[in-house]
């Protein structure tokens, strides 16, 4: 067969079902490296607004600034709000590692040890790795 007999329509499906399946690998490999999970945090009650400012203002940095945090998401127990639970995703182990390493990270973290009376660190495994936060 010469170059000129195929047909470019197949020649583009084709190179465009390659380029799809390649970048589902990707998306595949970078689901298999994040990192997911719950904090679970006991705040002294008479701290609780004071905490919740510095933990809104480290969420909103932390996502605005850094690539490898893809979602912080917190809430409260209903009834029970010095319950706080918080769902940490990550690119990878690495971005939490530079994550704890920041500035505002670690102001959060500083200013609010004598604030939190427990905390629980979850390693969880996504039932649906891919699916978006919108």
């Amino acid at each position: 067969m010469k170059i000129y007999d195929l047909d470019f329509g197949l020649v583009r499906i084709f190179i465009s079902g390659v380029m799809t399946l390649l970048s589902l690998g990707s998306v595949a490999a970078q689901e298999k490296t994040q990192m997911v999970r719950l904090a679970k945090l006991v705040i002294d009650p008479p701290h609780l607004e004071n905490y919740k400012a510095m933990l809104k203002e480290e969420i909103e940095t932390s996502l605005r600034l850094e690539p490898g945090v893809l979602t912080l998401y917190a809430v409260s127990e209903k009834g029970n709000p010095a319950h706080i639970t918080i769902l940490e995703i990550y690119a990878d182990k690495d971005s939490y590692k530079a994550h704890i390493q920041t500035q505002h990270f670690l102001k959060y973290k500083n200013g609010t040890k004598d604030m939190v009376k427990s905390l629980e660190l979850v390693e969880t495994d996504p039932l649906i790795p891919g699916m978006k936060i919108k």
